[in-house]
């Protein structure tokens, strides 16, 4: 009967060892889940917290596009619209990455009239520098009583970013993380980089720099002779005290 006891309580306390083992290990496994999440939490965000990452300026090839409305009974292209065809094929000269391409409508009210515009459009682009083998004519249907366009483009490098105006998440109080942790919300920053993407003179500007230009030769010549001499080369101010202008006395 003795026996019997001992090894019920031996299977008793094989159980309970058991159990507490299957315990410990699952709340093992928990603990790690919870430390595993908190360390991806941390280390990989849901969105980059730089918003130039969030928003990066991304340069392309876009066409440069200028439009002349010109009248039905006109024919021709006023001084206004010379200046500008000349402006556009000496820009064409600095940035385009391809050919000119002449677009005149067809079909529209004005389409003799635009049509009579081209031996003059094609004398100023030649007269820029444009080589004739860079320049294409197309033709592009327009019906309608309303007058159409010659379009005059080229391609370029032109740096973009966004679109701006999206909000993907409520920044209002929710029980996402971002809230938690203060994130900046999605569209932070979106216009500040449009901006900067429109405003560049130069696209390659974001790239890298431009090399340094020559220095001013004169003023150097002439610093250079002040510093031997023994004069000072500092620029000397006006110390008479009078003033650029008097005007409103």
């Amino acid at each position: 009967m003795h026996n019997v006891s001992t090894a019920i309580a031996g299977r008793h306390s094989m159980r309970e060892m058991a159990v507490r083992a299957v315990i410990a290990a699952g709340c093992a496994l928990f603990v790690c889940g919870c430390n595993t999440d908190q360390r991806a939490m941390v280390n990989s965000p849901d969105t980059p917290a730089d918003y130039r990452e969030r928003h990066p300026i991304t340069l392309k090839e876009s066409d440069h596009t200028l439009e002349l409305l010109v009248g039905s009974n006109r024919g021709e292209l006023n001084p206004t619209q010379r200046a500008q065809v000349l402006s556009f094929a000496l820009n064409w000269k600095h940035e385009a990455t391809g050919g000119v391409i002449v677009n005149r409508p067809v079909g529209s009210t004005n389409e003799r009239a635009a049509a009579d515009t081209m031996r003059e459009i094609l004398s100023i682009l030649a007269a820029s520098g444009i080589p004739p083998q860079s320049i294409v004519m197309e033709t592009y249907p327009a019906n309608g009583p309303a007058l159409a366009a010659v379009r005059i483009s080229y391609p370029r490098v032109t740096a973009q970013a966004g679109p701006c105006g999206l909000w993907p998440r409520d920044i209002g109080p929710t029980f996402n993380r971002d809230y938690f942790e203060n994130q900046p919300y999605w569209n932070y920053g979106c216009a500040t980089q449009r901006n900067l993407a429109a405003m560049v003179d130069n696209p390659a500007d974001l790239v890298q720099p431009r090399g340094e230009t020559a220095p001013y030769t004169p003023r150097r010549t002439v610093v250079i002779e002040k510093y031997r001499s023994g004069n000072p080369t500092a620029t000397q101010s006006n110390s008479d005290g009078s003033k650029i202008s008097d005007l409103g006395k």
